[in-house]
């Protein structure tokens, strides 16, 4: 919905009610930071937003290139959006690569706004184009604003004592600009920001400040626009926001979670690619007892965290896919000896190093069954960005409550993502704590609660309560080492019980639009977006539909199966070659149908959409 308004003497105010863009340019470009700053700025302007930040793995891939491409998708809007957006509305495109990767996804008459300066001969060769695309007709489906801005922005920049090369670099803010002026944003969040970021530099504060006041300033003098763009502030639950990004979100999580607890977060990690984030954001947090470990190696780091657990801290270890392989053997481990660790995976395209900064939901599978022996464990996927404070909360008190290791599944998408998170009241969150065991008269090591079947956690050092511990099978209740077959058998059936039970614990599978009918979208992890915004359009044109997003993946929530049965179809959509439709068909026995997608990218709505449609035209 759109609508068009005149103020005196000013370019027309177009409403609209959401807006998509996509900056995109050489990885040495910073549109990373330029998507975030016009995200932060949208955050505080009071949109709901929705972004996707798309970047190469290498550090620095040869310059304009194909393979070095960056791109930053934000997508705000004045109502409750769920996806960065299928398509961009506007793709500003700061070198021939650039186009090249991102012009298929532009809908005709969309909005291409190009840094002229950069179709060089030696740059239109580098990617492929025997000729110029700005001059040869190709582009005449869009409306395209060829803008000279790396010549604008040195001009701007000219008396700083600053090589070309450091005044080249700061053309993405002249980008930036243009885009706070066409869309009626203002400067002051990112000059704020300039200030405090380079606070010890001021030839460089300057120069970006210049870039950005000069982008801002060509919009309101040139004539090659003639409408400005308004989308109104959201209008969200009442309440602080800010904007956050997944792994943001999840660091934070576990940071309250080990408050609520009244145990000190111990955090052990090996860095790697998308997980590394939260590592960053933990170790900032020494003045709240967090204690951070950068291991040597995802073997070490895993081991560490148990040993952090068996001291009677809250362990916790992150990585991605290719690390939960290497730490597989000692969340055994932690299963063996029942205690609380939370595994953080946020996934990535596989497998080995495959695509590792772009999305994937590859892991499920390994994570329920990747180990040897029979060796369960709860596993919960956030679904939102913001959620995955709630989901990391939710692992920490499962891992206590139920004294035992947890896999917490985010992914590329859910971790770099970012969303407006309404800030919770912390006295509002429960308590999770778990007492020590201090009763030597009382204490046997794999002695049971009788509800959740977990055991009872001794730290070492309590006088009286010395017990064995370590990945030998242990007797039921004594804890000795036992190689009695009838134990065995008993020991394994109570840690599979013990994890079923978690069933009980966990709230119900809920669903989004007809509580019965033709057609079940079930999904888990990132999906949710893509499914819940399809099934909301498929509603509005009167289809029998309904969205289900699985959040515990490990048990199940307890009424799933009855969920399931009240549709004729169950469409599962996940990214990957169907993990879940495998696990649902053989649990449930319902013949569900897979959508699959592997390509590192996200759904679009619209894929979800239209296979919807064929399902329910019986095609």
């Amino acid at each position: 919905m759109t609508t068009t308004s005149t103020r005196p003497h000013e370019l027309p105010v177009q409403e609209l009610e959401r807006v998509t863009i996509r900056f995109a340019g050489d990885s040495g470009d910073g549109m990373q930071l330029t998507g975030m700053q016009f995200t932060r700025t949208a955050a505080v302007f009071g949109n709901d937003i929705s972004t996707f930040p798309d970047y190469p793995a290498e550090i620095r891939a040869p310059a304009g290139s194909l393979p070095g491409v960056s791109g930053f998708q934000i997508s705000f809007s004045s109502s409750d959006i769920h996806t960065p957006g299928d398509q961009p509305d506007v793709l500003v495109a700061m070198n021939p690569a650039a186009l090249k990767a991102n012009i298929g996804d532009l809908p005709a008459g969309g909005a291409l706004i190009v840094n002229s300066d950069a179709f060089t001969p030696s740059n239109l060769a580098k990617v492929g184009y025997e000729t110029n695309p700005l001059t040869d007709g190709s582009l005449k489906a869009y409306t395209v604003f060829e803008i000279p801005i790396t010549t604008l922005n040195a001009r701007a920049l000219e008396g700083l004592e600053m090589t070309n090369k450091q005044i080249d670099l700061t053309k993405n803010f002249f980008a930036l600009g243009l885009m706070f002026w066409l869309y009626e944003r203002s400067m002051e969040p990112t000059l704020r920001w300039i200030d405090e970021k380079f606070a010890k530099r001021p030839v460089i504060a300057e120069a970006n400040k210049r870039a950005l006041k000069a982008g801002y300033a060509f919009g309101e003098t040139t004539e090659i626009f003639h409408t400005h763009y308004r989308v109104a502030p959201a209008h969200l639950p009442p309440g602080l926001y800010r904007n956050i990004t997944g792994n943001e979100a999840t660091a934070l999580g576990f940071l309250v979670a080990s408050k609520k607890a009244e145990r000190p977060l111990f955090y052990a990690s090996y860095p790697i690619t998308p997980a590394s984030d939260i590592l960053h954001q933990l170790s900032g947090y020494k003045n709240f007892g967090v204690k951070s470990f950068q291991a040597e190696d995802e073997i070490a780091a895993m081991g560490a965290a148990i040993g952090a657990a068996y001291g009677g801290l809250l362990g916790l270890t992150g990585t991605s896919g290719p690390g939960l392989a290497l730490k597989s053997e000692a969340i055994n481990l932690a299963v063996m000896t029942e205690l609380p660790v939370v595994i953080v995976d946020v996934q990535r395209a596989g497998p080995s190093t495959g695509m590792p900064t772009k999305t994937e939901q590859g892991d499920l599978l390994q994570a329920l069954f990747g180990r040897n022996g029979e060796s369960p464990l709860p596993v919960v996927a956030p679904a939102t960005p913001a959620e995955c404070f709630d989901l990391a909360f939710e692992a920490a008190r499962i891992a206590l409550r139920h004294m035992t290791p947890v896999i917490y599944l985010s992914d590329a998408f859910l971790a770099t993502g970012a969303e407006p998170w309404r800030i919770p009241d912390l006295d509002s969150l429960p308590s999770i704590t778990v007492p020590n065991a201090t009763d030597p008269a009382t204490f046997h090591p794999y002695a049971r609660d009788p509800e959740t079947l977990a055991r009872p956690w001794a730290v070492p050092g309590t006088p009286g309560l010395e017990h064995r511990i370590g990945g030998l099978e242990k007797a039921d209740v004594t804890g000795n080492v036992s190689y009695d077959p009838e134990n065995h058998h008993r020991m394994t059936l109570l840690r599979a019980e013990k994890v079923a039970r978690v069933a009980n614990d966990i709230p119900d599978l809920e669903t989004y639009g007809r509580d019965e009918g033709e057609l079940l979208i079930l999904g888990w992890g990132s999906t949710y977006g893509a499914l819940r915004s399809a099934v909301e359009r498929l509603l509005a044109e009167g289809q029998s539909v309904a969205h289900a997003q699985l959040r515990y993946l490990n048990p199940f929530p307890a009424n799933t199966g009855e969920v399931l049965r009240r549709y004729r179809r169950v469409l599962i959509p996940e990214l990957n070659l169907g993990q879940l439709l495998m696990l649902i068909r053989a649990r449930y026995l319902i013949d569900a149908e897979g959508y699959h997608r592997v390509r590192g990218k996200p759904f679009r709505i619209s894929e979800i959409h239209e296979r919807a449609e064929q399902i329910l035209a019986g095609r």
